[in-house]
């Protein structure tokens, strides 16, 4: 609550101001003035929290079925890997690798499945995560994950490993998502942020 000792003061430096705008502007310029620093300063604010704090994306594509759909809006976290390192799980956007040149999508969104130094392995239908299987409760049931078609195999004999500063990302509907079994690992530098809630449609609301 603002103390009792400041509100006089603001409220007079408020009046000051508003007097020398009338004085150059007369009253209905000085209002004029008044209205454009609110929306100037308005736009200023949304600018900084889109480029530093917070931005909406659109769902494009069904890769992160179920979790995500087409036509949904989520808000991505762009501080949280300044304050803490990528975890197994945390749904992420990053830059769209220099291999995947098909699309005018500049960002993906995908799940992070391993971490670096971590080897990764396509075995039965499932994922291995040096040499232990990965339970994911968040895939569809009867999820079946291969690599049969994409350009890293990630083997039990011959594993993939993520090397330093990367990680391992894969879209949830393993079916239909070109995810690292096709352009590799991402760079960290190139994420974007954490998503952490569904916005839109209203009815999907919730927290990643």
């Amino acid at each position: 609550m603002t103390s009792p000792a400041t509100e006089p003061v603001a409220s007079t430096r408020w009046r000051y101001r508003r007097r020398r705008f009338e004085k150059w502007f007369g009253p209905r310029g000085a209002s004029f003035v008044e209205w454009i620093l609110v929306i100037v300063g308005a736009i200023f604010l949304a600018l900084v929290v889109k480029t530093f704090l917070l931005q909406a994306f659109f769902i494009p594509s069904l890769s992160m079925y179920p979790t995500l759909q087409e036509g949904d809006r989520v808000l991505v976290n762009k501080l949280s890997y300044r304050l803490h390192d990528v975890n197994r799980g945390d749904v992420i956007v990053f830059e769209r690798p220099p291999s995947e040149t098909s699309s005018t999508i500049p960002d993906l969104i995908k799940r992070v499945v391993g971490l670096p130094g971590e080897s990764i392995s396509f075995i039965d239908g499932g994922i291995y995560v040096d040499g232990k299987r990965l339970e994911e409760s968040y895939l569809a049931d009867g999820t079946v994950t291969s690599s049969s078609n994409a350009p890293y195999k990630c083997t039990a004999d011959v594993p993939c490993v993520v090397p330093p500063g990367a990680v391992w990302v894969m879209g949830d509907n393993r079916s239909d998502s070109k995810d690292s079994r096709y352009f590799g690992t991402i760079d960290q530098g190139t994420i974007v942020g954490r998503a952490f809630v569904t916005v839109w449609p209203l009815g999907r609301f919730g927290l990643l």
